[in-house]
């Protein structure tokens, strides 16, 4: 018959058992552990005048390594085997070199400090590897077990692998900060604005029962104006800033109204109608400013990103500058319409603009043919620069002489045209006395060669074509060229 004190030594082996059960099942990983040489380690360090730990450790690195070998581990559960893949308690003390490695050092010292200000939990969040190697990301609890306190002869650590989790936040960091390089880095201009101020305006008109955006627009153009000045920039990459002159994204926010000016409000409220019927993404030609006042050609590309649709919160605006592209187009359309040495509009233009003007007037027109005298005297005798200058100088001339809407053109060698809508022949007899006054004050600066031409005119009639016109004046002009040649020469001639 068992008596009462065998009884409590029965319930005292069975709890301890169940202790020990549930400290070898428990499904993290536990260390019990026998800090009292690093108890004795930090008694000497104080006892030798050390205040702060953390410095005393950064001065003196070597120390963290005895403050580890001053540690004995006693005993680990079957969870931490398993995770560290050692066959026992031995196989991975004998091994714990290739578990704790360089990289939680940082982490120890901070678990060191906290015992050193007298701390009887700490946690820490490191990296451990198993024997074969591979990395385990893992979060370190520890607590001095109650009646060690003075003495850290028990301390319990638990283990908690936090791979996935910590490699999934690794994953997302870097896959921001390669979001955030191609933003940054993009060789366009990328700007991210907030719309949602935008869309509430657009939502209430048509609550109001607006239908039509575009009539709305052009009865109210103040509403255009009113959402531009909701639109907010949150962010802009570093091209932006090269490609606007912007010393600061701050002050490109700033000046905001120097680079979207002028054209640019016909071409937003073209991007409302868009928005408002619906279209998230569009893309357009338009013109902004640098904060230098340069002008800038752009295509720009609108689109509101995806899981914003439904506010417009988070807009992408991609700009990128056909600024030289423009300036060629514009040179080839030049070139097109132009007398390169001249700079006069080219026999081609002339053709377009004499029919333009036989379909749709303005009437009487008035044509001018003028001729250069001596240009292959000219040529012969000083040669062909001489010859390219004189008809620069004829290109100068007329080019003073005539304003839009009339035109002067280069028909063919040493022949040119003034083409003058709505004017009778007083006007053209003005345009002509006005060339002869513009002459002798060019020959006035040059003294190689005397500029001279011969010039006739006629003013159409009604019904008449004008080609009948050209063939009068171009009769008229030869006339006079012919009663030049038979006068006494001058000048140049």
């Amino acid at each position: 018959m068992l008596n009462l004190h065998d009884e409590a030594s029965m319930g005292a082996d069975t709890e301890h058992r169940d202790y020990a059960e549930m400290f070898d099942l428990a499904p993290v990983s536990l260390w019990l552990e026998d800090y009292t040489g690093l108890r004795t380690l930090f008694d000497s360090w104080r006892e030798q005048g050390v205040t702060s730990l953390r410095d005393f450790l950064q001065a003196h690195p070597g120390k963290i390594q005895e403050c580890s070998e001053r540690i004995r581990v006693l005993k680990v559960n079957r969870r931490t085997l398993a995770l560290y893949e050692a066959e026992s308690l031995e196989h991975l003390v004998a091994n714990l070199p290739k578990v704790f490695r360089a990289d939680m050092l940082k982490a120890f010292v901070d678990e060191l400090c906290q015992l050193w200000s007298g701390r009887t939990t700490f946690v820490s969040n490191t990296v451990n590897y198993s024997l074969s190697g591979q990395r385990i990301d893992i979060q370190l609890k520890g607590a001095v077990l109650p009646g060690y306190e003075a003495s850290l002869g028990r301390v319990l650590l638990s283990i908690e692998d936090v791979t996935e989790r910590e490699t999934a936040r690794r994953q997302a960091a870097q896959a921001e900060i390669y979001a955030s390089g191609l933003f940054e880095h993009s060789p366009v201009s990328l700007w991210v604005e907030d719309f949602s101020s935008v869309k509430q305006l657009i939502d209430d008109i048509r609550l109001r029962g607006i239908s039509d955006l575009r009539v709305f627009t052009d009865v109210h153009p103040e509403f255009v104006q009113r959402c531009i000045s909701e639109v907010r920039v949150i962010d802009v990459n570093q091209h932006t800033l090269q490609m606007f002159a912007a010393p600061s994204k701050a002050a490109l926010i700033a000046n905001i109204g120097s680079v979207f000016r002028d054209d640019m409000h016909r071409h937003f409220r073209e991007q409302l109608i868009e928005l408002w019927n619906g279209k998230l993404f569009h893309q357009r030609e338009v013109v902004n400013y640098t904060l230098n006042g340069e002008e800038l050609h752009v295509h720009l590309q609108f689109s509101v990103l995806p899981g914003h649709e439904h506010d417009w919160s988070l807009v992408q605006v991609a700009l990128t500058d056909i600024t030289a592209r423009k300036k060629a187009e514009a040179y080839l359309e030049y070139l097109g319409k132009h007398d390169v040495l001249t700079k006069l509009y080219n026999r081609s233009f002339y053709v377009d603009e004499l029919n333009r003007l036989e379909r749709k007037g303005p009437f009487p027109v008035t044509i001018i043919m003028v001729d250069l005298n001596s240009l292959k005297h000219v040529n012969d005798q000083l040669g062909h620069a001489a010859g390219d200058t004189l008809l620069r100088r004829a290109g100068e001339v007329l080019a003073k002489a005539v304003d839009r809407p009339n035109c002067a053109a280069r028909i063919g060698g040493d022949e040119f045209a003034v083409l003058l809508p709505g004017a009778d022949a007083d006007a053209g007899l003005a345009v002509m006395e006005n060339i002869e006054k513009l002459i002798a004050l060019n020959n006035q600066f040059y003294s190689a060669s005397t500029l001279s031409v011969s010039m006739g005119m006629a003013t159409s009639v009604t019904g008449e074509r004008l080609e009948q016109v050209v063939k009068r004046a171009d009769f008229e002009m030869y006339e006079n060229k012919r009663r030049a040649d038979d006068a006494p020469q001058r000048g140049g001639r």
